[in-house]
């Protein structure tokens, strides 16, 4: 991104607390599934096996949690996104190398079946960051090097 706190649009915000209310909803469901540290510990290898699992999805949901949370937070002070340059939210059109023209709108997340979303470290999304119509980016695809004109903003 930018390197300073990013903000986000109302539906990027809507969006990421939706995810975090799904995960805090899950992290309570596999939370309640795990044995108390100090019980029984006659159960067999496949318990024991199923409960390290079960710690795993907790740490790996605490991490999300923790992650959106921050980037929550980030976003209340960074304010309101940008009007005149590209930014998390922006919807932008641009025309690359080969002439063709396509609208993209840069996301805090990438939304499944989404051929227009993309997100803001991605490489064409963090290329078009901070620029303004007229404005050529270049990025690296998997293909090469590339670039693209930013045709307008809305």
């Amino acid at each position: 991104m930018t390197g300073g706190p990013e903000p986000i649009n109302a539906a990027a915000r809507e969006a990421l607390e939706g995810e975090l209310d799904d995960l805090r909803t899950e992290r309570e469901a596999v939370a309640v599934t795990l044995r108390d540290g100090g019980g029984d510990q006659t159960g067999d290898r496949a318990d024991q096996a199923d409960e390290l699992e079960r710690g795993d999805d907790l740490d790996r949901l605490d991490r999300r949690i923790e992650d959106i949370e921050g980037r929550l937070r980030e976003a209340a002070v960074a304010g309101d996104p940008p009007t005149d340059a590209v930014g998390v939210g922006t919807s932008v059109t641009v025309r690359f190398d080969d002439g063709t023209e396509s609208t993209v709108q840069i996301g805090e997340v990438a939304a499944v079946l989404d051929r227009t979303m993309v997100t803001a470290d991605s490489p064409l999304g963090s290329a078009l960051l901070g620029h303004r119509a007229g404005d050529t980016v270049s990025y690296v695809t998997p293909e090469g090097p590339a670039t693209a004109v930013v045709l307008s903003l809305g």
